[in-house]
């Protein structure tokens, strides 16, 4: 590979594709925090089950922060993170070789299923919520190199890139949206802001705005899958399944077990932060509700191979109303630790 990223950066193996990429950026402008650690701190772990009509169903582990997750990252860890966007393409490359020329990393959000790296089985799959960072460019080649969860560096031509920045797929189309940081007060959060992330993130869960999030969204998830064939065909049906197996499992980046997983040893980096070994038994907890979920996750993939799916749905309301009293019971127990 003759393309190079810039001087210095460092390609990482990561968990998730935005905490990833946050986690890119940082270690390059010399502040190490980990990924578990920004997650926590963005608000970034809850539930949310979607369903609107001519649209696969969704199922996600992701928090949705007051004022954004990477902003509110970005403010406990004294980073000032700002999203751009626009519907021009030429001013979204402009932008990206601007920040590249002066010596800084960019991440961008863009569309999966457009990046030639990926291998979705020649399958058309489109994901526009997908987060990486540029690391390096050719001018007169015309290509980009990516870094993404895997270590691997990747060239990607700028056609191709642009066509994964301006996708219009439903329903996270990426709007050509990149994002900007100023370190100049970088610092580690401190117990106070880590305390407050953890209670934001347990009162989500807990008192969510509508029954499709939090502890009630699962429930409602057990209550909505069987009946999926209702509007479904089998093809479409098998994809829905194996597309929830995805978003539970580390394949889809989600760290493992919906995010509990990568949730649990951020509160084992809180419990340090705080000086509160409580955090490290709700640690345990959520690492148990995780694998919970991973046996769940496999579930869906074994269930997305079988000659009738439709019939086996009921049997997923169990393992779901078991995981929401679990998770009722762990998020009830870490707000009033904190």
């Amino acid at each position: 590979m003759t393309l190079q990223p810039l001087p210095g950066f460092k390609s990482l193996e990561t968990h998730h594709c935005i905490t990833g990429s946050l986690r890119h950026v940082y270690v390059y402008n010399d502040h190490n925090i980990s990924e578990e650690m920004l997650l926590g701190l963005g608000g970034g772990v809850g539930f949310v089950y979607w369903h609107v009509k001519g649209q696969p169903p969704f199922i996600g582990g992701r928090g949705n922060a007051r004022g954004g997750f990477e902003p509110l990252a970005g403010q406990r860890t004294g980073v000032k993170v700002e999203a751009h966007s626009t519907s021009s393409a030429r001013k979204a490359e402009q932008a990206l070789l601007e920040i590249l020329d002066a010596g800084q990393p960019v991440m961008i959000q863009c569309d999966m299923g457009c990046l030639p790296y990926f291998d979705f089985g020649g399958s058309e799959y489109h994901f526009g919520g997908h987060v990486v960072v540029v690391c390096g460019y050719d001018r007169e080649l015309r290509q980009v190199l990516i870094a993404d969860r895997d270590k691997e560096l990747h060239v990607v031509s700028m056609d191709d890139l642009e066509k994964a920045r301006s996708s219009t797929y439903q329903p996270f189309p990426p709007r050509n949206t990149w994002y900007t940081f100023d370190f100049s007060g970088k610092r580690q959060p401190t117990a106070g802001e880590v305390r407050q992330a953890i209670a934001e993130q347990a009162h989500g869960m807990l008192e969510p705005p509508i029954r499709n999030f939090g502890v009630s969204g699962i429930r409602k998830a057990g209550k909505m899958i069987p009946r999926w064939p209702d509007s479904m065909g089998v093809e479409e049906l098998r994809w829905s399944l194996f597309n929830t197996y995805v978003f539970i499992s580390p394949v889809g980046g989600s760290g493992g077990g919906l995010f509990r997983t990568m949730f649990g040893r951020f509160l084992r980096e809180a419990a340090q932060v705080t000086g509160d070994t409580r955090l490290d038994e709700s640690a345990d907890e959520f690492q148990r509700i995780g694998e919970e979920w991973e046996a769940l996750g496999e579930w869906f993939r074994q269930v997305s191979e079988m000659p009738a799916p439709a019939s086996r749905l009921g049997k997923c309301v169990a393992p779901l109303n078991a995981l929401a009293a679990m998770e009722e019971t762990a998020w009830k127990q870490i707000r009033d630790i904190v």
